[in-house]
């Protein structure tokens, strides 16, 4: 009897070990119904488990029945419940992707936006790559425009200014994982009062603009830095201090170039009165983006 119950016993162990085993589909199938209430779950649930077991979209798709180590499943396991209280998946993986470049992201930064990168454009479209211009990125976060553009402008200098210490230890990491950590200079600054003396011919900014009290998601109202998405009662109160700030760094001639919130063009064409070029370049969806001007010679 001692031996059978030792058998059926084992035969349990055996048993749960199998099902404890999951493909590639079945991962897939679990997590999508664990995050049926967000309207992307499918699309997390292969992000996350591209992430997981190191491979692509494709080879996930034509490899659906391969097994997953246990290591595996418990992180995917893990990381499904993180996303389930609606964490942002770029913070589970620690990564996203900007301008073409893989940036580290933390909790400590927001996350950079696909809008952003048309500041980025912007201040391309108005210095010669070849140019050894000389450049201040204004609350810089992840560092994402800072190493955005000394990676397409390789004779730039770049100073990048934050309040938070923490998120220029992020800015840091992502200037030295893409070869331009020499002409990023990082400085610890409530806007542009640390640099005060310096000369720059670009000043760039995506500074806070949401008004206290407008509705975000909550995965980037729960998660993401207040600091670095709240500017005030009406989302206007950085540009006050940020513009004259700027014409004091600025060379004649050089540029100021602003990510701005919408709705916000009128107020900030009046604040930019006295400066030259102002105009505003629009997203996608045709809305006002980013404000530009360049500071009188």
């Amino acid at each position: 009897m001692a031996g059978e119950a030792g058998q059926a016993a084992q035969g349990r162990f055996v048993s749960s070990k199998v099902k404890s085993t999951e493909t590639v589909r079945e991962a897939l199938l679990s997590a999508t119904a664990k995050l049926h209430s967000l309207a992307t779950a499918r699309r997390d649930a292969e992000l996350l488990l591209m992430r997981v077991v190191g491979r692509d979209r494709a080879w996930m798709m034509t490899h659906a029945d391969a097994e997953l180590t246990t290591e595996q499943i418990s992180r995917f396991e893990k990381w499904v419940a993180r996303r389930a209280r609606q964490e942002p998946v770029q913070y589970i993986v620690g990564e996203t992707e900007f301008y073409g470049l893989t940036l580290r992201v933390t909790s400590a930064v927001l996350i950079p936006r696909p809008e952003t990168e048309h500041l980025v454009e912007a201040v391309l479209a108005r210095v010669g790559r070849g140019a050894a211009v000389r450049i201040c990125d204004v609350g810089t976060g992840s560092g994402a425009i800072a190493v955005a553009l000394a990676h397409a402008l390789p004779l730039a200098r770049v100073m990048a200014v934050d309040l938070s210490a923490a998120a220029l230890d992020v800015a840091r990491e992502n200037a030295e994982r893409h070869g331009v950590a020499e002409r990023v200079r990082l400085v610890e600054s409530d806007l542009l009062h640390a640099v005060r003396g310096e000369r720059f011919d670009v000043v760039v900014s995506n500074p806070p603009y949401v008004a206290e009290g407008e509705v975000l998601e909550a995965q980037v109202r729960e998660y993401e830095p207040r600091e670095a998405l709240f500017a005030g009662p009406t989302g206007m109160e950085i540009y006050p201090r940020l513009i004259p700030e700027a014409w004091e760094v600025l060379a004649p001639g050089g540029w100021l170039l602003m990510e701005i919130g919408h709705g916000q063009r009128e107020a900030l064409a009046e604040l930019l009165m006295g400066w030259d070029g102002v105009e505003f370049v629009a997203d996608l969806q045709g809305i006002p983006r980013v404000a530009i001007a360049q500071r009188r010679a």
